[in-house]
């Protein structure tokens, strides 16, 4: 399908052999959609274009899980920041791929996008986040939440172990549901306080569970419980592993009797230790902004805030 708006033209791309218009526009992202292309992550019908001519004037993309029929995750959305402002064209744009994208009626899925870490001091990041902020208020989304994106390197060392704890590998899905279930209880995490408002616990837990962590490829080995001792009570969990992307902390929780110990930076500790053994280049991480306790304890261990993520909501 093609929609001309005042000599803008606005359409799908052909395919991977159009992946040189799209990637025109400068994004953090960009070097990894030949290979989500590849892998079913992303469908050239998921992959919109408005152009004057030859010219690209905004794109948007939607993501989903290698094969899904329908979208995860709408996040990329840009324009020219160079040019004349586009805020008509980019709401033109995203609102005539929707409707060809998602299915008529559904919630459109959530909206994320990596922005810089100092995206408020800087003139043009900070222009350039709030446009697409208000192109998608247009169509009715709020922003629901501001992340951290953190990262280690070896360089940083791997962190000390908190003595107190013994580590095990994860008995089974269950238990880890369960544990997930319990680090619930007072969540500072603005993702799960959303399920939490719709779900059980024991449902938000299983929905996580279900859509991030039995989609990784990695050893479920590298899953790790901590405890007080050997053969102790459990204090929490840590998710080490890998996505399509990097190596990632991709979960960790403390069950609410034993906050407040710092047995967080023990976890943490572990599951990077467990991933520096297999010599990674880096690990990735991510807290909301919101959540200064976690975000002292990745800081503590050595992880660095290079780039930050927001997630807006219909």
């Amino acid at each position: 399908m093609s929609t001309s708006h005042d000599t803008v033209t606005i359409r799908p791309i052909t395919g991977p052999d159009e992946i040189a218009l799209f990637n025109r526009l400068p994004y953090t992202i960009n070097h990894e959609l030949d290979d989500d292309l590849a892998d079913k992550r992303r469908r050239p019908e998921w992959m919109w274009v408005a152009v004057r001519g030859d010219r690209l004037l905004a794109r948007v993309a939607w993501w989903g899980r290698s094969g899904d029929d329908t979208p995860l995750l709408l996040d990329i959305l840009d324009v020219d920041d160079t040019a004349e402002d586009l805020t008509e064209v980019a709401q033109a744009l995203y609102e005539t791929a929707a409707k060809q994208v998602l299915a008529p009626g559904a919630v459109p899925p959530e909206y994320g996008r990596f922005i810089p870490a100092d995206w408020r001091e800087d003139p043009d990041a900070y222009r350039a986040v709030r446009l697409r902020i208000g192109v998608l208020e247009n169509t009715g989304a709020h922003l629901t939440v501001e992340r951290l994106r953190l990262e280690w390197n070896p360089a940083a060392g791997v962190p000390t172990p908190d003595r107190r704890l013994a580590f095990r590998r994860v008995g089974d899905t269950d238990e880890l549901i369960a544990l997930m279930t319990r680090t619930l209880d007072g969540t500072l995490d603005a993702h799960s306080r959303g399920d939490l408002a719709q779900m059980s616990p024991h449902e938000a837990a299983v929905k996580h569970y279900e859509q991030e962590f039995a989609t990784y490829s990695s050893p479920r080995e590298w899953w790790r419980i901590g405890t007080l001792g050997e053969d102790g009570e459990p204090v929490g969990f840590v998710v080490p592993a890998r996505n399509a992307y990097h190596p990632v902390i991709a979960y960790l929780g403390v069950v609410p009797e034993h906050r407040g110990r710092g047995y967080v930076d023990g976890l943490l500790a572990e599951g990077t230790r467990i991933l520096a053994e297999e010599d990674v280049p880096r690990i990735r991480a991510a807290t909301d902004l919101g959540n200064a306790p976690m975000a002292n304890a990745f800081a503590r261990a050595g992880y660095v805030n290079f780039e930050r993520a927001i997630n807006m909501a219909w």
